[in-house]
C-alpha cells in the first residue's frame, strides 16, 4: 500500500472511496481472492481511519491490533480503554459501553480473524505514522487525557477521549462536562447558508498564532451562567479546549476538528452573543494558521 501511494502520488483517501487495497488488487489478478467478516465495515471505515495523525493512538493501534486475539479489553488500562473506543466508534459507529460485552468481543475477533483486511489496517497506521508531518503534544490538562494538541480527531473521537459516552447526542458546537470542569468548543471557520442557520453563522478565526476569535452561541450572554463561566474559568479552575475545522464536510463526510489546545479567557465584546478573545497555550503551526485566519480575507 505505501509503495502503491509513493509510487503513484495519491492521498490515501482516493483508494478508499469505494473500495479496499486488497479488493482493487484481486479485482484486478494480483492477489488470490478472498473473503473475510469485517470487509465490508473497515472498508467503509478506511476512508475514515485515513484521518488518524496522533502518533500516540497510532502506536496503541498498532500494538493492540496484531494481538486482538490475546486481550482482555476488560484489563485494560483506563486511557487504552478511550483510545480503543476512539478506535472501535471510527469503525463501527457504535460506543462501547461495556467492555465485556459479547457483541464487542465478538467484533474485534472477528477482525482478528481477518487476516487480509487486518494487516491493510496495519499497513495503513504504519503509513499514517510514517508521514505526520507536524509536531504534536500532551494537553495541558489536570486529567488524564488521549487527546494531543494539533492531531485531528472527529467529534465522536474527542468527546469519548474526553469520557462523554453519548457523542451523538451533541447537536451544538458547545459541551460542558461538568465532572472535567471543562468547556469544549467545536469550531467550524466557513459555514455555509445551507448548513448553518443565521443564529448560527459564528464569526471565528485567529487573530494570530496564539489568539482566537470566538462568537459564543446566539443566546449565551455575558451574565449568564455560561458567560460568568467563559469570563471566570481560570480563577474557578476550570478549563476551555478549542477544537478547530475548515468546513463541516470534506471528501469522506464529516471533516474532523484539529485540536488547538487550551486556552484562556482575554477579553470579550457584547451579548447574545458573546465575541470572546481566548489565548491559546501553544502557537497555532504556520501550517493551520493559514486555513484559520483565511476567513479574515
Amino acid at each position: 500500500l505505501e509503495n502503491f501511494l509513493t509510487y503513484h502520488h495519491m492521498d490515501a483517501r482516493t483508494i478508499y472511496a469505494k473500495f479496499s487495497f486488497a479488493r482493487l488488487c484481486a479485482e484486478a489478478g494480483v492477489r488470490e481472492n478472498f473473503t473475510e467478516p469485517v470487509e465490508d465495515v473497515l472498508t467503509k471505515a478506511f476512508s475514515r481511519l485515513c484521518a488518524i495523525d496522533s502518533r500516540r493512538w497510532i502506536s496503541f493501534l498498532l500494538d493492540i491490533l496484531p494481538r486482538l486475539d490475546d486481550v482482555d479489553f476488560s484489563a485494560l488500562e483506563d486511557n487504552e480503554k478511550r483510545m480503543l473506543n476512539m478506535f472501535y466508534v471510527t469503525v463501527w459507529q457504535e460506543v462501547i459501553e461495556d467492555f465485556s460485552a459479547d457483541m464487542v468481543w465478538e467484533r474485534l475477533y472477528a477482525l482478528a480473524d481477518s487476516p487480509v483486511m487486518l494487516g491493510e489496517l496495519i499497513e495503513l497506521l504504519k503509513y499514517k505514522l510514517n508521514t505526520i508531518d507536524f509536531i504534536d503534544a500532551p494537553a495541558d490538562l489536570p486529567y488524564d487525557c488521549t487527546l494531543d494538541v494539533h492531531c485531528s480527531y472527529t467529534r465522536d473521537q474527542l468527546l469519548l477521549a474526553l469520557d462523554f459516552m453519548k457523542p451523538k447526542t451533541l447537536r451544538e458546537g458547545v459541551k460542558w462536562l461538568n465532572d472535567k470542569q471543562t468547556d469544549v468548543l467545536l469550531i467550524t471557520l466557513n459555514k455555509s447558508d445551507k448548513e448553518y442557520s443565521p443564529t448560527t453563522m459564528y464569526n471565528d478565526y485567529s487573530i494570530n498564532s496564539r489568539l482566537f476569535h470566538w462568537q459564543s452561541q446566539s443566546t449565551t450572554s455575558a451574565d449568564s451562567p455560561t458567560g460568568q463561566r467563559y469570563i471566570n474559568h481560570k480563577a474557578r479552575g476550570s478549563h476551555v479546549l478549542l477544537f478547530v475545522r475548515e468546513t463541516k464536510n470534506d471528501a469522506c463526510g464529516a471533516a474532523p476538528y484539529t485540536f488547538l489546545g487550551t486556552a484562556d479567557y482575554v477579553s470579550h465584546t457584547g451579548s447574545r452573543p458573546m465575541n470572546i478573545v481566548w489565548q491559546l497555550h501553544q502557537e497555532i503551526p504556520a501550517k493551520f494558521l493559514r486555513k484559520t485566519q483565511q476567513v479574515m480575507g
